[in-house]
């Protein structure tokens, strides 16, 4: 079996939540951390090997003493990011040890993923090396400046990406080896100026960001209609019928 790390980003500045009180990864939903339900997707898969969430070296003092005891009964990892994005993940990347053969980037902020949709790009990366969830656009686009609409853009193959996002490990590692100064604004766009083909699996809307307080709303009511877990899935925890371990 294929073994998996899950690098959780969480150091960003949440200045669209708008919260005197909490950072949207903090913020409560249905009693626990946003970033805690994005982290438990992970955690009883037998295939996942590591888990690392990157956080503000400003957090740090607060969050160990929010969730020490967390972080030490599930096994975390946590590191301190940088000023990008980008440059949080690579932080964490080279804290991967050397034996994983995937690494799966997912926000910290996408709390409503279900198993099924892990499992899916999990075996398109296998396959493929490199894989993400995105989902089609439905809108209407439009192009603005000033307030005003320049143009009407087509939507015709157009997806809008989600997280995780799978990658062999030395393939993501040569990727961010080679970026210099560019800051992506996800890992699949670093991928793809080393040239590799990214596949794409459709994800589902009910994988929302988290980015403002409507939000926040909003995954508590996705929450209640993800797919269930089916015991059918030899990698579910509880496949062979064992309930109480």
């Amino acid at each position: 079996m294929p073994s998996f790390a899950v690098i959780l980003p969480a150091a960003g500045r949440s200045s669209r939540f708008r919260d005197q009180n909490y950072k949207k990864v903090y913020a409560p939903l249905d009693g626990r951390p946003v970033w805690l339900h994005s982290v438990e997707r992970f955690q009883n898969r037998p295939d996942v090997k590591q888990t690392i969430v990157v956080i503000s070296p400003d957090d740090r003092e607060d969050f160990f003493a929010r969730f020490g005891a967390n972080v030490a009964i599930l096994g975390i990892e946590v590191v301190e990011g940088g000023q990008e994005r980008a440059d949080s993940v690579e932080r964490a990347l080279a804290k991967v040890r050397p034996e994983i053969d995937f690494v799966a980037v997912h926000d910290a902020a996408r709390p409503c993923l279900a198993e099924a949709w892990i499992d899916a790009v999990f075996a398109a990366a296998v396959e493929s090396q490199a894989a993400i969830l995105a989902t089609p656009v439905a809108g209407t686009l439009k192009r603005v400046a000033n307030g005003r609409i320049e143009e009407t853009v087509s939507r015709e193959r157009l997806y809008e990406a989600q997280t995780p996002q799978v990658f062999a490990r030395q393939l993501l590692l040569d990727a961010y080896a080679g970026r210099g100064d560019f800051q992506p604004t996800d890992e699949s766009q670093l991928i793809e100026r080393t040239g590799k083909s990214v596949r794409v699996v459709e994800g589902s809307p009910l994988n929302l960001k988290i980015t403002t307080k409507d939000d926040l709303r909003l995954a508590a009511l996705a929450l209640k209609a993800l797919p269930k877990p089916s015991l059918d899935n030899p990698l579910h925890p509880f496949a062979d019928g064992d309930l109480w371990r």
